[in-house]
């Protein structure tokens, strides 16, 4: 009987044994096929909410607080129209690009970044040149710009508290760029999952000060209620496409594939949901942001809504409101920032961590911390330098979001699935392909175009 139970018991041992080594040698065959890139920033270990959480960061941003100074450029049939199709067509193109990514997963192929997606459907020029290149420029882009709209945040409680104050813009941004600096440091994008949350509520918050302030401003005797449009022909044409640019590039995202990457395995149908969590807050924030705004001030909107609430040092809103939505964009906009600096990190740390050794051992820790906070310097030197970066992300966002968040997703996904070229299907893909290839180029030109009136009023560091 005692062999018997010696051999059972030894069969055991063994079986035990196996399944542990064969589930290191799986851990180490993980590693080995992932990158540290892939490995530490990119971790797949979130859920759909922490999703909805990470896109409603992505796209719900203080730059919706432009959107009624797009209604001034189209009026309100156009542009209205404008939003509802921004919205339709991106939430569409986004559950196109998951729908993609779900497939290659299936296949045993998961693609974490878009590069990658890129290349394995494209082909590696196209990943090389062009979605590797957009999608960076495109992601510190709006670093930059988000450095910048911190500063100028700070400085607009600054003067409102201190109307006469000596501080200059460019203080504010290297105020700004420290805190950065910090948030830069959390480690991976999932890490960013309750930070994001609060960025979500945060959103919330300065899009109901935005609107309850364009209520309050609408119903007194400061109200502009004009709605015809300004300029020559020439002019609004070029205004009502720089309108649909900022549009366009307001729901913009470029990346969707790094958002999914943080989903823990099966990754099916977590997308839709998180979409779903994200497009809730959109319609909430943008739709009451842009028409309060619009039917408050007109034509008369400036180029972010908040600047129409303080004219000529003279506040139309309560002070508390002004200070509350500008502390309130201020706090999100940092959250922004950082989520658009993991592709940037993500780089960093494939070409200098090292996969095979601890996530938190020196040999990573030590590099991750001083390119990083190089990568952030830079940021806040040139949001610094260069107050009218602005407009220079408006050519960006033109060449960047507009390919990378309404063409590429149709293209992907015909090239994946190719569905008949009889079909609906198809012809509606290749036609949001086509119409917003053409709105990026003419967005483009409109941007190059207000880049050359502002030239003149370009300086160095210079206190807008």
């Amino acid at each position: 009987m005692r062999p018997t139970l010696h051999s059972a018991y030894t069969s055991c041992e063994e079986f035990q044994s196996s399944k542990i080594n064969e589930k290191m040698t799986t851990n180490e065959e993980k590693v080995k096929d992932l990158d540290a890139g892939a490995l530490f920033v990119l971790k797949s270990e979130g859920s759909w909410i922490h999703c909805g959480y990470h896109l409603t960061t992505s796209i719900v941003a203080p730059a919706l607080l432009s959107l009624p100074f797009a209604l001034a450029s189209l009026g309100w049939v156009l542009g209205l129209l404008c939003l509802t199709i921004g919205a339709l067509v991106t939430f569409y193109s986004y559950n196109l690009l998951s729908l993609v990514l779900e497939h290659h997963a299936q296949q045993g192929q998961r693609h974490l970044r878009f590069r990658d997606m890129a290349h394995h459907i494209l082909g590696p020029r196209w990943a090389r040149y062009f979605v590797g290149p957009i999608q960076f420029a495109v992601c510190y882009g709006a670093v930059v710009g988000c450095t910048l709209l911190g500063g100028q945040s700070m400085k607009s409680i600054y003067l409102i508290n201190h109307p006469n104050g000596g501080m200059k813009l460019f203080e504010f941004v290297m105020i700004f760029g420290c805190l950065m600096l910090v948030l830069a440091q959390v480690p991976s994008f999932h890490a960013l999952r309750h930070i994001n949350l609060v960025s979500l509520i945060l959103a919330l918050g300065y899009s109901a000060c935005a609107t309850a302030g364009s209520i309050h401003v609408g119903n007194s005797s400061d109200a502009h209620k004009d709605y015809s449009l300004n300029g020559d022909t020439a002019s609004r044409m070029f205004a009502g496409f720089n309108a649909m640019a900022i549009i366009a590039t307001t729901y913009g995202n470029g990346i969707i594939p790094e958002i999914q990457a943080t989903l823990a395995p099966p990754v099916k149908g977590k997308m839709f949901k998180g979409l779903l969590v994200c497009y809730s807050v959109v319609f909430v924030t943008f739709f009451s942001v842009a028409i309060s705004g619009y039917w408050a001030f007109g034509n008369k909107a400036g180029g972010t809504i908040l600047a129409n609430f303080f004219v000529d040092g003279k506040a139309l809103v309560p002070k508390w409101l002004l200070v509350l939505s500008n502390l309130f964009a201020l706090l999100q906009v940092s959250a922004v920032g950082v989520v658009y600096l993991q592709p940037t990190n993500e780089v960093l740390e494939r070409k200098f961590g090292d996969a095979m050794s601890a996530e938190f051992s020196p040999r990573n820790v030590i590099p991750r911390l001083i390119l990083r906070s190089i990568s952030v310097a830079l940021a806040t030197l040139l949001a610094a330098m260069l107050p009218f970066f602005g407009d220079i992300n408006a050519l960006i966002g033109a060449f960047g979001f507009i390919p990378l968040d309404f063409v590429l997703p149709v293209v992907f996904y015909n090239t994946t699935f190719a569905p008949s070229k009889k079909s609906f299907l198809f012809w509606g893909n290749t036609t949001i392909a086509l119409v917003f290839s053409a709105v990026g180029l003419i967005g483009a030109v409109s941007a190059v175009r207000q880049i050359y009136l502002d030239a003149d009023n370009y300086r160095l560091f210079a206190n807008v």
